[in-house]
């Protein structure tokens, strides 16, 4: 299933501009958040921020 940002933001209860802050590496989220993200997308945090650094 294809989600766009909007979903995700609405699933996490965040705003469609924090999701794509994230994806453009200009906010990192909370512990809380990233776990919550990881679950939507049905991946691990480690899987969802591989190569950020």
């Amino acid at each position: 299933m294809k989600l766009s940002q909007e979903d995700v933001a609405k699933r996490c209860k965040v705003t469609r501009q924090t999701i794509n802050a994230i994806e453009n590496n200009k906010y990192d989220p909370t512990l809380h958040l990233a776990f919550n993200l990881a679950a939507i997308l049905n991946t691990t945090v480690d899987e969802l921020f591989a190569g950020e650094e």
